[in-house]
């Protein structure tokens, strides 16, 4: 008899307890089934299929699930070059900041020095993980600061529109670091000159001095210096801080966030000071708009402060130096010397003084908006300052001497070519051509420029306008005018010479008795 088949064993499915990561809901449903229900950990591992490490786990701790890597990450291509790329990135925190390894010139170097065949997307993020940073890099003290003691400056740029062209300026912003009170002025350039100039101003609108001023290691104040060395200051910049009696404080190199009041000073005006773009036709207009905004921010009050900006500036302005009584000179002095045309040359452009100092060394002070020549005790001209290149900037009265003596070139001259005059001269002067020879006519009209000298061009040219009128066109008769005050500005104009001036009457004579006095001679 053949033995039985054996019967086939037949094996349930059993759900292998999970070990691993759980969400959030799983979470709640151990820890209710655990403390609402009273059930045992083994009673809640086995209804929900879960390892009783797992349970004890979610007992422990209800927040999300945290993921920690036990092991590095595998980097089967990049790996053999991770201590090549760590000790470059370690040697350039002794190298200059500028000049250091990027990510892309990491990856040069590793394709063509040591074969790398990588990819540059995992090297930038390997890189970008991996750098090497200060410690506590990113995190700040919070500062507080005495009333009149601080103040922190730096210079900015913004886009304008200045007599129709849009144009770029420098916004030099100062800000007081107790109230918070901040000024900012529009200027054409970050010279030195302008450095003062915004100084003097600010300190003007403060109504004082702080005590300390904090920069960055700018030019217009320090000379460039040495790694390690202290900053050596101009000597100019020394003076006109000894004139205030202010302290100078310099930040760290690259460490701009020593003065972030003002750091964030700069951005905060062109967003909310100049947006949109104000259109202006001067920079005396657009700082009288600068000067309103600032002023209009007294109202605000800072987070954490209990009082306004204004209010604190109240306090302030109390314990700011005073103001020196003479302001001082925001110019820089250069010695010059004119050539042959009467002129002197400052940054490509040049100047016309009186020809009577020309070959003569004379001292030109650069202002903002202006240039005064002088002899060191007599200013003896005062020019706009130009900001383009190459340009002459004259004065038609300087040479008024030489066309005394050569008055042929007065039709060709320069200075009175570009000289922006009323148009009366150019109708009193082709007057004087019909009426007198050419040389007699320019030399009267040169009297008449002249006058200048001794009044208001706006006043010469109405005595002129006058003498038009009265049909007498002697320089003499302008001079009338003027010293009789009918050229003056808005006086009422002289009624035109058309009869004699009214005087006492004249007793009527009988003419015959002078016939019988011609009789008796003959």
């Amino acid at each position: 008899m053949a033995p039985p088949e054996p019967v086939p064993v037949v094996w349930d499915k059993v759900q292998q307890p999970e070990v691993g990561v759980l969400k959030v809901d799983q979470r709640e449903q151990i820890r209710r089934a655990y403390f609402i229900e009273g059930k045992s950990i083994r009673q809640v591992a086995l209804e929900g299929h879960h390892h009783r490490r797992t349970v004890r786990q979610a007992l422990r701790d209800a927040g999300p699930p945290c993921y920690t890597r036990r092991q590095p990450r595998a980097r089967p291509v990049l790996g053999p070059f991770v201590h090549l790329i760590c000790q470059w990135l370690a040697e350039d925190l002794t190298r200059p900041a500028k000049q250091r390894h990027t990510a892309h010139r990491i990856y040069q170097r590793l394709v063509e020095e040591h074969g790398f065949t990588g990819k540059e997307s995992n090297l930038r993020q390997y890189v970008r993980e991996h750098r090497p940073t200060p410690r506590h890099s990113g995190i700040f003290i919070p500062l507080t600061y005495e009333s009149g003691e601080d103040a922190q400056c730096d210079f900015g740029e913004a886009q304008v529109v200045l007599a129709g062209r849009q144009v770029k300026v420098q916004l030099f912003c100062i800000r007081l670091c107790y109230s918070k009170l901040s000024f900012v002025m529009a200027l054409p350039h970050q010279q030195q000159e302008a450095f003062f100039e915004g100084h003097q101003q600010a300190f003007g609108f403060f109504g004082g001095v702080p005590r300390h001023i904090w920069y960055d290691n700018l030019s217009q104040a320090v000379r460039p210096r040495l790694v390690g060395h202290r900053p050596q200051e101009q000597e100019a910049f020394v003076a006109f801080r000894s004139h205030y009696l202010f302290e100078s404080r310099f930040c760290t190199p690259a460490e701009a966030h020593e003065k972030g009041l003002v750091e964030g000073l700069v951005g905060y005006a062109r967003r909310n000071f100049l947006v949109p773009l104000p259109e202006v036709d001067s920079f005396q207009e657009l700082n009288d708009l600068l000067r309103q905004r600032c002023l209009a921010e007294a109202g605000r009050r800072l987070r954490g402060e209990t009082q306004t900006i204004g209010e604190l500036w109240d306090q302030e302005r109390s314990h700011l130096l005073p103001l020196p009584r003479q302001p001082y000179p925001c110019c820089r002095t250069v010695p010059v010397r004119p050539n042959r045309l009467s002129l002197v040359t400052f940054q490509t452009n040049r100047y016309s003084v009186p020809v009577e100092w020309a070959h003569h060394s004379l001292f030109l002070r650069a202002f903002v908006d202006r240039g005064e020549i002088s002899n060191g005790s007599k200013v003896l001209a005062v020019h706009p300052r130009c900001y383009q290149r190459e340009q002459d900037v004259l004065s038609p009265f300087h040479y008024l001497p030489l066309l005394r003596e050569r008055p042929g070139a007065l039709d060709h001259a320069k200075p009175l070519k570009n000289w922006p005059h009323p148009p009366v001269l150019d109708q009193y002067l082709l007057a004087l051509r019909d009426r007198l020879p050419q040389r007699a006519a320019t030399l009267e009209f040169v009297r008449v420029l002249e006058l200048c000298s001794r009044h208001p061009l706006a006043q010469v040219a109405q005595g002129v306008e006058q003498a038009l009128a009265a049909r007498s066109l002697s320089s003499d008769t302008v001079a009338y005018f003027l010293s009789t005050g009918h050229g003056a500005t808005g006086g009422p104009p002289p009624a035109p010479l058309t009869r004699p001036p009214a005087g006492p009457s004249v007793q009527d004579r009988d003419l015959r008795q002078y016939d019988l006095l011609l009789g008796r001679c003959s």
